[in-house]
């Protein structure tokens, strides 16, 4: 089914290709550009060792250019957006819900037209398939954008696959998943047909967000819409598919009509292990395109202890983060911030920050978020003192204000992750929330308030101890700033002074209040905290 679009050439092509954002990414210091020449065997490791992106510019034999770890870094991710950090995930879903226009163009005016090459000319082992983990099954690209019209409703389904090379004109690929395209596949082969998929190699990174985002309709429009302003399509040249004409290179084919025939893996995935070798369908390549200074792309995909780095899960990550603030906005008075760690394999454990108006509203939370969001498995909830970017502190809360009788929440026979390893070829497994909450209602009693220096501000409000502690109860670290002292310890015989003239008196939470004592003693104002070792 051809696609209606309206013909025009009026389009900045340059924008929004790979090459131009990598420029950026280097110009921002997140990027690293590799100048020696590079054996493929030795790009992985490189990969994975760099906090940073890299760019070899000379990676194989024939010299390649190669982008590595485009979306590896959330600060890369704002940069795509073109935003900053704490506006990302309104931008995502502004962008997300924000529909564009897609707009067919001739072949002659299509970047990625510039060298085309079809049968003897076609050579897949010329490109840049590279050796990625230890126990994979070939070498690969692994950025692949994946374009196929459906045969039945004729709409563009956009999605994200690997290629392992097999020789010259043919890969393996991973249609086992769930998704719209094996549906799709799947139909064909039980038709016998065979099914027209592109693949493109190198796309600017918020292309990969509409390629592994659903919504209802022509998929198309998602690539223009993530970007947020009209795109150029170009139709392939042997399979007729409209792709981004802005691409770097395209490999245009088709899955054969045989079906799940070929082995293909072990392949290094998203949770850290290896998805297991497999039955899959071979794509079958009829032409190679691409721009004559063409860059290619690759992702880091499952390393276990470097999963932070990752393309996919600090991608992911990003996503969840603003589907769980959306959540929680609609479910809690007061949501402040969330954290999905990438390192918790899959991006399976979420961190939120909230300040609790209601009891209950921490638990009431947990079940929203992990309900909404399937990829969730371990939900972790803080008080508005809790830094959630931070460690130390979040293990501090864990440790000082959980208690595994009262604050964890066990939800059984929940759907998982496919690729979780943990449930054993299971479907569906537990899930669980961790309310890291202080008691409610008890906000501001020091047994429960973490213990940290005070800063001091200059300038003295009060002359004497008295003078201050007539204003109101002060803390006496307080007293000491309200009196303007360097030092703190004239303070502190300023009121043993009035604990003599029988002046001074406590509260359970330590602070002075001015009172009528017996001289020489101070006052107990109100009831003391309970000592739980009392009388033992």
């Amino acid at each position: 089914m051809d696609k209606k679009v309206t013909r025009s050439t009026n389009i900045d092509l340059d924008k929004f290709r790979l090459r131009r954002f990598v420029e950026r990414l280097v110009d921002m210091g997140e990027m690293e550009v590799v100048n020696n020449p590079t054996p493929l065997v030795k790009m992985s490791e490189m990969i994975e060792t760099s906090k940073k992106g890299l760019l070899f510019k000379k990676a194989g034999p024939e010299q390649l250019e190669v982008a590595a770890k485009v979306l590896g870094g959330r600060k890369r991710i704002a940069a795509a957006f073109d935003t900053t950090l704490d506006k990302l995930h309104d931008e995502y879903f502004k962008r997300l819900n924000t529909p564009q226009q897609v707009v067919e163009i001739p072949s002659a005016e299509a970047p990625v037209h510039e060298i085309v090459m079809t049968g003897e000319d076609i050579d897949l082992t010329k490109l840049p398939f590279h050796p990625q983990h230890e126990f994979d099954g070939s070498c690969y690209l692994s950025s692949g954008i994946d374009y196929t019209v459906d045969p039945v409703s004729g709409r563009t389904n956009v999605g994200s696959r690997r290629l392992s090379l097999r020789n010259k004109t043919e890969t393996g690929t991973n249609v086992t998943a769930p998704s719209d395209l094996k549906r799709i596949y799947q139909g064909c082969v039980a038709r016998g047909e065979k099914l027209p998929i592109t693949f493109t190699i190198g796309a600017h990174p918020l292309d990969m967000f509409a390629a592994t985002s659903r919504k209802p309709g022509d998929e198309l429009n998602l690539v223009a819409g993530f970007r947020g302003e009209t795109v150029a399509v170009v139709r392939s040249i042997t399979n007729k598919i409209l792709v981004p004409a802005d691409a770097e290179v395209i490999l245009e084919g088709y899955l054969d009509e045989h079906g799940y025939v070929e082995p293909e893996g072990p392949f290094g995935e998203y949770m850290g292990y290896y998805g297991a070798i497999h039955m899959d369908p071979v794509f079958h390549c009829t032409a190679i395109t691409m721009r004559r200074d063409a860059m290619y792309q690759t992702f880091l995909h499952g390393s276990a202890f470097d999963l932070d780095q990752s393309d996919g899960a600090v991608m992911s990550s990003m996503r969840v983060e603003a589907e769980a603030m959306k959540i929680l906005r609609q479910t809690v008075k007061e949501p402040l911030d969330v954290y999905q760690i990438e390192t918790s394999g899959g991006a399976n454990t979420l961190r939120v920050r909230m300040r609790q108006r209601v009891p209950g509203e921490a638990r009431q939370a947990i079940a929203a978020l992990i309900g909404g969001i399937m990829r969730l498995k371990h939900v972790f909830v803080y008080d508005e003192d809790i830094d959630i970017h931070n460690d130390s502190q979040c293990h501090w809360a864990f440790g000082t204000r959980f208690q595994a009788d009262q604050d964890i929440v066990i939800l059984q026979g929940i759907m998982g992750m496919t690729m979780d390893p943990s449930l054993q070829g299971r479907r569906t497994g537990a899930k669980s929330g961790f309310d890291c909450t202080r008691p409610f209602g008890k906000d501001g009693q020091i047994p429960l308030t973490r213990c940290a220096a005070k800063t001091f501000k200059p300038g003295a409000k009060f002359k004497t101890a008295e003078e201050a502690l007539a204003t109101g109860p002060m803390f006496y670290a307080a007293m000491v700033e309200s009196l303007g002292s360097e030092d703190g310890r004239e303070v502190a015989a300023a009121l043993d002074a009035l604990r003599q003239k029988g002046k001074l008196g406590r509260d359970r939470d330590g602070r002075y209040h001015l009172v009528t004592s017996k001289p020489g003693s101070t006052g107990i104002v109100g009831e003391m905290y309970h000592d739980p070792n009392e009388g033992t």
